[in-house]
């Protein structure tokens, strides 16, 4: 077993003990730092994979701002009467059958895949007609270039979002 395995093995342990952490713990702000460890070992796989652009997407919008977004929420919730609600009412035994299944599901899948050779690197990431050299060389130019007015809607979306979220915060 060569480096970069036990280096997948790890990261990818740290991200699922991070997302059974953020469902487990009752303190919304721990969960949150479970989610943020998540988020940052998702990012480590994907330098594994030698996908730079998407490890620093991820810790950027993930990493910063969608957790931006979730502390708001957790800064608006009424965390005082959280701690009288009941977090499992009554939801145990259908959890436990399901979890049994996706587990079941997860083993059959992978006991009758065929996993072939390692992926190749796309042609359009390693060289093109424009000199373009690299992930995120491409991604850019695509980007840029041919889904520039999407790429605009998104950034418009997102600043109604914040904007909808500093109004409904200053309500408070």
């Amino acid at each position: 077993m060569s480096g970069a395995d036990l280096l997948f093995y790890a990261f990818a342990a740290a991200a699922l003990l991070g997302a059974v952490l953020v469902v487990a713990l009752r303190n919304p702000m721990y969960g949150a730092i479970s989610l943020l460890g998540t988020f940052l070992a998702v990012a480590a796989l994907f330098l594994l994979r030698h996908a730079e652009f998407l490890a620093i997407v991820q810790i950027f919008v993930y990493g910063g701002g969608i957790m931006v977004l979730f502390l708001f929420v957790i800064m608006l919730v009424n965390l005082h009467r959280l701690r009288e609600t009941t977090k499992y009412d009554r939801q145990t035994p259908l959890a436990a059958v399901l979890g049994l299944v996706l587990v079941a599901l997860f083993v059959t899948v992978f006991a009758l895949a065929s996993f072939g050779p390692p992926l190749a690197r796309p042609e359009a990431f390693t060289a093109g007609a424009q000199g373009i050299s690299g992930n995120s060389q491409a991604v850019a130019w695509l980007l840029y270039r041919d889904y520039l007015l999407p790429f605009e809607i998104a950034s418009i979306f997102l600043l109604i979002a914040m904007i909808g979220a500093v109004v409904l915060g200053r309500r408070a």
